[in-house]
């Protein structure tokens, strides 16, 4: 977080598409989903929100991670969580935008990169009783130096 290791409220993992250790069922969404929108996704990452206490504050992707005018596709596995995307800041006289989703298992949510510049996404806890979720995020990475 702020490009510091800190503990984080779900559990993570990424990887590359081309990892030999990837299940074919992940290669094989990202490729899906990657000729269906024209992104060449190369990285995979995991997050499992194991119950409501499981979370993720308001953020953007670090933008020297992704590579410009590729989306982050995020596929959502298992069950319905919040999803809260708000305006960093707001635009003239107008409130800051807030936009709340439910990620409903099987749905699948794009996100520009031009996104990551003017909002920030998170998945807030919640005291309401919800089992757990996979989030997929497919993303565009550019090549290790």
């Amino acid at each position: 977080m702020y490009d510091r290791d800190v503990d984080v409220p779900r559990l993570v993992a990424r990887y590359a598409l081309d990892d030999e250790h990837l299940p074919t069922a992940l290669r094989e969404a990202a490729d899906h989903v990657g000729r269906d929108v024209g992104a060449p996704f190369n990285s995979v990452g995991l997050n499992l929100y194991r119950a409501g206490h499981d979370s993720v504050a308001p953020h953007n992707d670090h933008l020297y991670e992704i590579v410009e005018g590729y989306p982050i596709g995020l596929i959502s596995l298992g069950a319905t969580r919040l999803m809260t995307i708000r305006s960093k800041t707001a635009r003239g006289k107008k409130k800051r935008r807030i936009f709340d989703l439910d990620l409903e298992g099987g749905s699948l949510l794009l996100m520009s990169y031009e996104t990551q510049l003017h909002y920030d996404h998170g998945v807030p806890k919640t005291r309401a009783a919800v089992g757990p979720r996979i989030s997929i995020a497919l993303r565009v990475r550019p090549p290790k130096k």
